[in-house]
């Protein structure tokens, strides 16, 4: 029998609290590799180098651990926003424009985490952790969608809720059809960053009404 350094070494730091980040990194990794449903926890612990036990002393069940990893999701995902935004410079119509080319840019670069935030059935209602990282990321775009609606005529103006969950609903289908990084991304004659701008500022002109 060898002896690996390195695998002791990685045990060895397991045992000094870094369990928990490695469980959710090969989580993670696997997630990429079989989707957020086609894992179990004891090949989350066996990816991760740990006995089939280990995950229980950090999560519960494996909703606990897609829970974990859907809400540091989140919490990346509105400060990509939130910085995007930055404040409505230099006008409210261009940074949401600018916001949701980094709502695509992060579901391109960390597929599995936007995977796990929102295709793992995470129980966003029963995890309020989860929950206030959701409304976090929301709320970005309701500020920015308020804004902006700010600049229309007042006889024009449309209730903000309604058209912050338009515009997430059009992000959202662009980025789960044509931003994805496997086999089930649509082919399309133009980038998703501009089909985006184009579909909110074709939406935003309908509000506006003639010039």
């Amino acid at each position: 029998m060898t002896w690996d350094p390195g695998d002791h070494t990685k045990r060895r730091n397991y045992h000094h609290g870094n369990l928990r980040e490695a469980l959710i990194e090969a989580a993670l990794r696997l997630i990429g590799e079989k989707g957020p449903s086609g894992f179990t926890v004891a090949e989350a612990a066996r990816a991760a180098g740990v006995s089939p036990a280990a995950p229980y002393r950090h999560f519960k069940d494996r909703e606990q651990l897609m829970a974990d990893i859907a809400r540091r999701g989140f919490e990346a995902f509105a400060a990509s926003l939130r910085a995007a935004w930055d404040h409505g410079k230099p006008s409210p119509r261009s940074a949401l424009v600018r916001t949701g080319r980094a709502y695509l840019d992060f579901a391109r670069r960390e597929p599995a985490a936007y995977s796990a935030m929102f295709e793992s059935g995470a129980a966003v209602h029963d995890d309020p952790e989860l929950r206030k990282a959701g409304e976090e990321a929301f709320t970005v775009l309701r500020e920015a969608c308020e804004r902006v609606i700010a600049t229309l005529p007042p006889e024009r103006r449309p209730p903000p809720m309604m058209v912050a969950l338009h515009i997430w609903s059009m992000s959202h289908g662009i980025a789960s059809l044509f931003t994805r990084g496997d086999a089930a991304r649509r082919p399309i004659p133009m980038s998703p960053e501009d089909l985006l701008e184009a579909g909110v500022l074709v939406y935003l002109d309908g509000f506006a009404g003639p010039p």
